[in-house]
């Protein structure tokens, strides 16, 4: 089996365990809220139904992405990967406020919200830790087998996860024997803090890929660090770099000797790209051949 499809089967298993695990969730939460009332587990499903949604839009894209490039794409299908990710920021940052407002007025409230069946409540949430934990070990063998940036950035949003569910049963315990039901709403709004921060997060790196940002000082360094190194090279200019989900694309003119011939030249240019493509991989370069002017 090639090496491209054994990692596409990684990165699909790793989106169907992303769904499955994110509808027992949204399953389980529904039953708590019902039973419990307690706001703090309403943010935790609403943040486990944000996840069932983009679980499900990063499986499709997963699947898009991986098609090679075609007539009308020319550069592949990888964009949808940004692309997906600027709609789930926008739909998470939206979640986040709704619950940020709606907590802040029940903490204002001079009657604190009352609770029940917080035993109930704590013991859903618990199990829902653990599923969570389970997901994110598979995700993370699997993102580093593959390197696919889907797997990685939903394996990173459940491991945020983990934080307002261990809220919510502190909450929810901290209620049953304090009978402090007020902290319910305070782990709320901790909870949609951190969505805020990470659909700000997210949604800024897709919409950078979308606007063809430059990849980072820390590449740009090291692939003219690469050409310079590389023997028959006189010199680069007009290095350009973009990125498409887990595509680096990289455009480079490098100054070559005229006096040598044409097949000497081209060797010359495939070994830049060949050390370029060996330090990332999941690359698309062009390099461009122009004669080295001496003085200049």
């Amino acid at each position: 089996m090639p090496k491209f499809d054994s990692e596409l089967r990684l990165n699909v298993s790793a989106g169907l365990a992303s769904v499955a695990v994110a509808s027992t969730l949204v399953l389980l939460k529904l039953w708590a809220l019902w039973a419990t009332g307690a706001l703090s587990i309403a943010a935790s499903l609403a943040d486990s139904s944000m996840d069932l949604l983009i679980s499900l839009i990063g499986l499709v894209a997963i699947i898009y992405a991986a098609r090679p490039a075609d007539q009308d794409h020319a550069f592949g299908h990888a964009a949808v990967e940004d692309l997906t990710s600027l709609g789930q920021a926008i739909f998470v940052f939206a979640s986040g406020c709704a619950i940020l407002w709606t907590a802040a007025h029940r903490l204002v409230n001079p009657e604190p919200h009352p609770l029940a069946q917080e035993g109930l409540g704590v013991a859903v949430m618990a199990i829902s830790a653990a599923i969570t934990m389970g997901l994110v070990a598979w995700q993370a063998r699997v993102s580093r087998s593959t390197g696919n940036k889907i797997v990685s950035a939903d394996m990173l949003h459940y491991v945020g996860d983990l934080l307002p569910t261990c809220g919510a049963i502190l909450a929810l315990f901290l209620s049953a024997r304090f009978g402090w039901s007020r902290v319910d709403s305070i782990v709320a709004i901790l909870a949609a803090l951190i969505m805020i921060r990470g659909a700000v997060r997210i949604g800024a790196s897709g919409w950078h890929a979308l606007m063809d940002r430059s990849a980072p000082e820390d590449i740009l360094a090291k692939i003219e660090r690469l050409a310079r190194d590389t023997p028959g090279v006189r010199g680069f200019h007009d290095l350009k770099t973009r990125t498409a989900g887990t595509i680096l694309f990289v455009q480079l003119h490098i100054e070559l000797d005229g006096g040598q011939t044409l097949s000497e030249a081209h060797a010359i240019a495939a070994e830049v790209k060949r050390r370029i493509i060996e330090a990332y991989p999941h690359s698309d370069v062009i390099i461009h051949m122009d004669v080295w002017q001496p003085g200049e």
